[in-house]
């Protein structure tokens, strides 16, 4: 069964073979067990932490050659293409104000 979050993500639901198979697994592990419905209620979702230095989210309309670019310097750096923009951005705003 395919169930679909509140984000859009599509999620495959384990069958009931599937289920019993997995309940078996921890029921196997002295470790390991299925929480409560109260526990489950008490966990918290944990997430990157806060960046010192936060970016701001926007959009922008680049010329496809222009992204071609960064994109092929970022697989070929093994880095991230919003990356490079930013720093080249960064750079040339820096040449603006002196």
């Amino acid at each position: 069964m395919l169930l679909t979050t509140k984000s859009g993500r599509v999620v495959e639901m384990p069958s009931d073979e599937e289920d019993e198979i997995i309940n078996a697994g921890i029921a196997s592990d002295a470790d390991t067990y299925e929480l409560s419905d109260a526990e489950f209620l008490q966990l918290k979702r944990v997430g990157r932490p806060p960046a010192e230095m936060t970016k701001a989210r926007i959009t922008i309309r680049v010329d496809k050659d222009t992204l071609n670019i960064f994109k092929s310097q970022a697989q070929r750096l093994g880095g991230n293409y919003q990356t490079l923009m930013n720093e080249a951005l960064k750079k040339y705003a820096q040449e603006l104000v002196q």
